[in-house]
């Protein structure tokens, strides 16, 4: 069966890290590209950040850059969001997706492109 897991979600205080992991099973996450998105309530989803297959070249948010880092473990068939220097406007259920995409530069933050998705966790970000 294949499918995505996402864990590490949870309560920090502002300026606090978590980091997220997004295992895979049925699959190898290395053969395919990985997108992180998150989606607050009442907004919708949106991609914060992604994983070429081909290089392993990240891309990011402008919202996120410099805060988040997205990063694989192959040998663990896990890929993680580092998240640093949190903020208020990060809470959100945080997702994992996998797909082959045709142009990861211009699609990766593209909802669309993505065809197995995970359950999501939640990030709350409180003082």
């Amino acid at each position: 069966q294949v499918q995505l897991v996402e864990s590490g979600g949870g309560l920090v205080q502002p300026g606090g890290s978590l980091r997220l992991s997004c295992a895979a099973s049925g699959f190898r996450l290395d053969t395919v590209d990985i997108g992180w998105f998150r989606q607050a309530p009442g907004k919708e989803r949106e991609g914060v950040a992604c994983t070429s297959r081909i290089d392993s070249r990240t891309y990011y948010a402008d919202s996120v850059k410099g805060r988040f880092t997205i990063y694989r473990d192959n040998a663990k068939n896990t890929v993680y969001l580092q998240m640093d220097s949190l903020k208020a406007e990060d809470p959100a259920v945080y997702y994992c997706a996998s797909g082959q995409l045709l142009l990861i530069q211009t699609m990766g933050l593209w909802e669309s492109e993505y065809d197995t998705w995970g359950q999501g966790t939640q990030v709350t970000v409180s003082s």
